[in-house]
Parts: structure tokens; sequence; C-alpha cells
């Protein structure tokens, strides 16, 4: 028995050696995958922030003073404000399909709002998704299909509405109660709380609809500005001389808004008769009750003076002017509010430290400069867009960034911050070292297309570069007009200098970066042709 007693102890004995051994082994590998997982940097979370047709001269940040966007100023001024930031093709659709997969018009195939967009194609959000993120997309991405590259969208359909909006959630449309801009925060809100993965990172897409047009505004906002009067610009007179292209318009203000789709003057007795009237009407009718007795609260007086006034010529054109600025400030404000909220969560989640936050717009967009509202144009209201961006591990509050940058230099910037490859065919580059201060190149010219004609407004076809100083635009198809602008000279582009013997060096210099750009994204006047004959088919225009 003794033996026995003793045998056992010393397998016991044994048996704990190994034991010990084992569990000395198996802390340090913990230890050092502790120590691992520490050094590791901890991979950035997202929020990329889209509205639809916010002019950077709406945003306070900028200092153009037309109105005040707290929280859209508190990404400049804790992070980085773009002075050039700029789009490559200025209309909806495109813009974002350019911001999706980091290509050009041209090549990610969807040149204008009637050709459709290739989802199987790669885009960011899915080579984030494959690396690991959770992905969400929700708002507007005005591309008909089910989103790929997102575990979760909610998305409008089309332009949206601006009250009792539908959504698309996963493929299931509904209508929500509520406006549009609230709704959007709300299930954006609702995910990061709710849907979110605590042990990933994510990407969320979080993308408004206003300021696009009809600029309906939030019933708490049906006021704001009332007390101002708006100055237009200097150039809101323009008589578009050396410019035919621009003659040829159909976005002005005065000749061109509708009274009623536009500027909301939807009068009881149906006496002010305009083209878009019955849309407009639609519109309201998706109001509830406390809604419209909102709405009719506030605009009726206004439909009963401007019916008794009976404007011509240069006083309504200011008239119309500022109705349009008002309701136009009004939906940003609310935006703006939203960007608030989501700031918030953030700060208020422990998330604010890694979380890369963008503010942007899928364009720019004209008020009252050269008379005009929409985009479209080459010139700089509708070519420039507003980008700001904070980061707090990375980039110093309060940076001004002045390199040309493109919304085709996105996709490759959250792929770059993500430490995910970037893939060879992508065209756009990071601004990672840009805004760090840590770029010791960076471009000095960048290209523009734009295919949407005939079509809404009038703008006609025209591609063109712009580099820190100058611009050239060649306007095609059915005109053949270039126009040369030096923009330190002559900001507003009012005086095309193609013609101006002083001008002639930098015309050839100009033409010659022309073709550089074309050449090295792959544009050509084949391309060009092959667009036009598809989309002519499609509008069923003879050709």
């Amino acid at each position: 028995m003794a033996k026995h007693i003793l045998n056992t102890t010393k397998l016991n004995n044994s048996y704990l050696v190994v034991l010990s051994a084992f569990m000395l082994c198996f802390s340090c590998k913990n230890e050092t995958k502790a120590k691992v997982e520490a050094e590791t940097p901890q991979r950035p979370n997202i929020v990329f922030i889209m509205s639809d047709d916010h002019a950077y001269q709406a945003i306070s940040a900028y200092g153009h003073g037309l109105n005040n966007t707290p929280n859209i100023d508190r990404i400049a001024n804790e992070g980085a404000l773009f002075n050039r930031g700029f789009v490559t093709n200025s209309i909806c659709a495109p813009s974002r399909a350019v911001m999706l997969t980091g290509k050009h018009s041209f090549v990610n195939g969807k040149v204008d709002n009637i050709s459709p967009f290739n989802w199987d194609q790669d885009n960011f959000a899915k080579t984030l998704q494959k690396s690991g993120y959770q992905t969400a997309l929700i708002g507007k991405i005005h591309m008909d299909g089910l989103p790929q590259g997102f575990d979760y969208s909610n998305v409008l359909p089309g332009q949206g509405q601006y009250y009792s909006p539908e959504f698309i959630e996963n493929g299931v449309k509904k209508t929500i109660p509520g406006y549009v801009t609230n709704v959007t925060t709300d299930i954006a809100l609702n995910w990061l709380e709710n849907k979110r993965e605590k042990d990933k990172p994510f990407l969320m897409l979080y993308h408004q609809k206003a300021p696009h047009r009809t600029w309906m505004p939030e019933e708490k906002y049906l006021t704001l500005f009332d007390d101002k009067t708006f100055d237009p610009p200097a150039n809101f007179f323009d008589d578009y001389e050396g410019r035919p292209a621009a003659a040829a318009h159909e976005m002005g203000i005065y000749k061109d808004m509708d009274l009623v789709y536009d500027l909301k003057m939807l009068d009881k007795d149906g006496d002010i008769k305009t083209k878009y009237r019955g849309m407009f009407q639609k519109k309201y009718d998706r109001m509830n009750a406390e809604q419209k007795a909102a709405w009719d609260t506030y605009y009726d007086p206004i439909i009963a003076d401007f019916k008794a006034k009976k404007l011509e010529g240069k006083e309504l054109a200011l008239w119309k002017y500022n109705r349009y600025m008002h309701d136009y400030l009004r939906t940003i404000q609310s935006v703006d509010d939203g960007v608030g909220e989501v700031l918030d969560y953030l700060k208020e989640n422990g998330l604010e430290e890694n979380t890369i936050v963008v503010y942007t717009s899928d364009q720019g967009f004209y008020l009252g400069e050269h008379g005009w509202f929409d985009k479209r144009f080459m010139y700089e209201e509708s070519f420039r867009t507003p980008i700001l961006v904070k980061y707090p591990k990375e980039i110093k509050a309060g940076t001004v960034v002045n390199g040309l940058v493109q919304n085709l230099d996105f996709a490759p910037t959250f792929l770059d911050y993500a430490g995910v490859d970037i893939p060879k065919d992508i065209q756009g580059e990071s601004f990672r070292k840009l805004v760090n201060g840590e770029a010791s190149e960076w471009r000095d010219a960048i290209y523009y297309t734009y295919y949407e004609f005939p079509g809404e407004h009038h703008v006609k076809r025209h591609y063109g570069v712009r580099t820190h100083r100058y611009k050239l635009i060649h306007f095609y198809y059915d005109i053949e007009q270039w126009e040369l602008y030096d923009l330190e000279k002559d900001p507003s582009e009012m005086n095309n200098l193609y013609n101006d013997p002083a001008y002639a060096d930098v015309k050839a210099d100009m033409h010659k970066q022309l073709e550089n750009m074309r050449t090295k994204y792959g544009d050509s006047d084949e391309l060009n042709a092959s667009h036009l004959e598809r989309y002519l088919t499609a509008k069923h225009i003879k050709h």
C-alpha cells in the first residue's frame, strides 16, 4: 500500500510540474498576444457624411457669412478644412459612383443620371467589408439596385421625399412618417446603437437628401432667416458675354425657377399656374395635418403678399432669389442638427478618438452666381465641393488643406487609413499624407467631365482641366467652344481669355495639361462619342 501511495505521489508531482510548465507557457503566450494587440494600431471607424447639393458657400467654416453651421464647423475646428475640394462630374448619381469606386465616370460607367450603375464592380465598401469592417449605407445613394458592399442598407429610392419619405431597408420598401433629414439621422443613430457589432471597426455612409431641390424646410425652421434680406452675388445679372455655352443655360433664378415647385407659391385659389405645380402639390400632400397646418400658417401670407404686389423684372428676380435662399438655407440647418447628433453620439460612447469623420457634398451649387441655381457646369461654384475631415489620432485641429483634392480620392484614402491595399485600378490618390502635412508632392491639375445633354437645365457637354491658377474648358457636340480663365485675376470666371494673345503661352500649356489628363485617366473623343450615342438612343432623340 505504501509503495502504491509513493508511486501515486510521484505521478502527482510529475503532473504538477508538467501542468505548471504548461500554465507558465500559456501565460507567456497570453502576455505576448496581449502585448502584440496593444502594439497593433486599432483600425479606425469611418463615418462618411454626404449631403446633396450643399454649396461650400453655405458652410460657415468657409467664411461666406450666409448662415451658421456650428456642428459641421466642429469637424473643421477639430480637424481639417479643404479649400480646394472638387468633383469629377457635377451631378448626383455620377458623383456618388465616383465616390464609391475611386474611378472617373467614363471608367465606372455611370456618366449621367440615365446610365445604369453596375454594382458588381468593386467599391471601397466591398473592400473594407472583406477586410473585416461592418458596413452600412443610410440615406440617399440615387442609384438603382440593391447596394453591394454593405451589411446593412436603408436608402431613399431615387431622389427621395422631404415629408413622409420612403426608405428601402435591405431591399424592403416602407414609408416612415416625419421629415427626411431627421428620419435619416434617426436610422443612422439606431444602427450605431443597436445594429453595430461593437467588436468590429465600422464604416457608415450617412447621406442626406437635403439641401436638394425643392428645398422644403422642417417645420421648426420655417421662419429662420425671416429677419434677413440676402444681397445677390455681384454677377447675379450676368449677360454671359463671350460665353455662349453659359448663355444657353436653363437654370436661371429669374427665368427658370418655378414659382410653385421651387418657391412654394401653392395658392389655394389655383391662380398661380406653373409647369410643375402638380408635382409640388403631390409633395405637399405627403404632409400630415399638423405639418400642413404649420406650412400653411407660414406660406399663405407670403403667397397673398406676392399676388398683391405683382412683381416684375429686377424686383421679381430679387424676390425669387431671397425666397430661394431662405428655403435652401433652412434645409441645411436640419442637416447641421443631424451632424451634431452623430458627433455627440461618437463622443458620448467613446468612439470619437478612433473615428474618421468626413463631411462633404456630392457637388457644389449655385447660390445666385451667374444668376443661377443648380450645378453641372465646370465653373467653380458647382465644380468645387466642401470637404471637412476630423480624425483626432492623426489630424491636427485647425488644419487647412490647399491641395487639389477630388471626390475621386475618398476611396483610396479610406482604404489607406484602414490599412488595406489600394487596388491598382483606382484612379484617385490617398490624401492621408497631404492632410497630415507629410506629402512632399501632390497633383497640380485635376480633370472634369459632364455628359447630360440634351437634358434638364440645358448645360452643354464639356470636359476640362484646372490647375491652381488656370482653367480650360471644351464645350462640344452641338457647339464648339473653348474657354480659358485666370482664376487668380478672375475668380468669378466672367472673362474668357481663350483668344487673348497675352495668354497664348498659357493656352498652349493648358492644352498640354488637358491631353496629359485625358491620357492619364483613359478618356478620349471616341469615348465621348459612344456615351453620346447611348444617351441619345436612351432619350429617343433623333441623331
